[in-house]
């Protein structure tokens, strides 16, 4: 079986290497750089999911089936659309707190802030706001990720593509009903410790997918492929399990 990683919004495949490692010995390992995230992308706005959906269909067209597509937060909303654009390419799905616009946007007022910031030169104020009014990230956690120079010349590169990526997702609309034709069983994994919008979030679109399990990885929050690849893995695996017999 081959599992497709689609990292998470400003990240990489690197982010996965701890999850991969522990999987590899079972699986075939692929993990996709999102083009918004490669170094000195061309990123031209509006982006569009559209674009992210196509380039994870075709990397799946060059593998042998079945196909795992696992996705991590704005990777697995592009992995949702992934499945809608083309069904019959994954034989499920395993998504790590995507962050679906379920009842309001997930950006809104703050992604505007959040862009005004980035126009007036300020890519590291945009990521702060960016990780705690969207994302949600207690304020305390975010000023200590912040607190060295390295992490801050990380998260202003990765500034501008953060905001498209939620731009994108935005464009979307609100409501997650258009993906219950998506009948993949399909695991929805969160952490406990996770802000309790993703989690809701999580629930909501947990409740129109026809075949959905969701696993809840204990202590964790929402990186545990950092913090608790191991525990992550397992979840993969389970997900894996988890596919038909006709689809394999």
């Amino acid at each position: 079986m081959n599992l497709l990683i689609v990292h998470g919004g400003g990240g990489r495949p690197s982010d996965w290497d701890g999850v991969a490692r522990l999987l590899t010995d079972d699986f075939r390992v692929v993990r996709i750089h999102r083009r918004i995230y490669e170094p000195d992308a061309d990123i031209v706005l509006p982006h569009s999911m559209d674009v992210e959906a196509a380039d994870i269909v075709a990397v799946a067209r060059l593998l042998d089936a079945p196909v795992l597509l696992v996705g991590h937060s704005s990777g697995a909303v592009a992995s949702l659309e992934a499945a809608l654009l083309d069904p019959s390419a994954f034989a499920g799905l395993a998504l790590y707190e995507p962050p679906v616009a379920a009842k309001r946007p997930v950006g809104g007022s703050a992604l505007v802030r959040a862009r005004a910031l980035l126009d007036a030169g300020e890519p590291v104020e945009a990521m702060r706001l960016h990780l705690r009014d969207i994302v949600q990230m207690p304020g305390p956690e975010v000023d200590a990720m912040f607190a060295t120079s390295r992490v801050r010349d990380m998260f202003a590169a990765r500034a501008a593509a953060s905001s498209a990526d939620t731009e994108a997702i935005d464009a979307l609309g609100v409501g997650v009903e258009r993906y219950a034709v998506l009948d993949q069983p399909t695991t929805l994994i969160q952490g406990d410790e996770s802000p309790s919008l993703l989690r809701e979030r999580l629930a909501d679109l947990a409740a129109v997918l026809p075949d959905a399990r969701v696993a809840t990885l204990a202590g964790q929050g929402h990186v545990a492929n950092v913090t608790a690849p191991d525990l992550l893995a397992e979840a993969v695996r389970e997900a894996a399990a988890r596919i038909r017999p006709s689809r394999l």
